[in-house]
């Protein structure tokens, strides 16, 4: 395993969580918890299903505009911002999971040069239908199943009910929904195929900075 992660014993995600999020004040925090790819950075296509999906080299890994000063301003209200994603390749033998973990690490450096920085990221490496077999199966964790949010809200000490699910798919929704918190349904152009009507988010938005904008509104109204 890369330094810093976790891969829990039972069937659960991988787990990386900043050192300061586990000293930080006693009382339970609020959090967003923040879907990945279409979110924070942009999606890449697929060379074999033609769909947009999670990027695959290091080079194709970019932030999506005005990511970082969202977050920033996430963080400055005091929400905990933990990134809950799906992340199958492995379990499709499209990557390793030392990859896989090296992809996230990407993401996360490339935040941290705007000044912006996740307390938590929890990743799903199973697929239901996935050729290798160690992460072929169900599992708890894949969402729409809620178990990254309810995994981070255990080791984080967070206020579910007081959080919120920011995600570009229906599966996001569901999530958030099945965790008890509220949910914003981020409408990326290129997951519009895992957009299919079957979630009823608290709101939508166009892209994150619009999500938090909206977040931010509706809680001070």
């Amino acid at each position: 395993m890369r330094e810093g992660w976790v891969l829990p014993a039972e069937r659960g995600p991988l787990a990386l969580d900043s050192p300061s999020a586990h000293t930080g004040p006693s009382q339970r925090r609020r959090a967003v918890f923040l879907d990945r790819d279409g979110v924070l950075n942009a999606a890449a296509r697929d060379p074999e299903s033609g769909f947009f999906e999670a990027p695959l080299r290091l080079a194709d890994v970019h932030l999506l505009p005005g990511v970082a000063p969202a977050l920033k301003r996430l963080a400055a209200e005091g929400y905990a911002l933990v990134c809950t994603s799906n992340q199958p390749l492995a379990a499709k033998g499209k990557t390793t999971l030392d990859e896989l973990m090296a992809l996230h690490e990407r993401v996360l450096e490339l935040l941290a040069t705007e000044g912006a920085h996740l307390d938590g990221s929890r990743l799903c490496p199973h697929h239901p239908d996935g050729s290798v077999a160690e992460f072929s199966g169900p599992c708890p964790c894949r969402k729409p199943a809620p178990g990254m949010l309810l995994d981070a809200a255990q080791d984080l000490d967070l206020d579910l009910e007081a959080s919120w699910m920011l995600g570009d798919t229906d599966a996001d929704v569901q999530a958030g929904q099945s965790a008890g918190a509220r949910t914003v349904l981020i409408e990326y152009p290129p997951s519009a195929h895992k957009r299919l009507g079957g979630a009823d988010p608290d709101l939508r938005a166009a892209d994150l900075p619009d999500a938090v904008s909206r977040l931010l509104e509706r809680e001070r109204s």
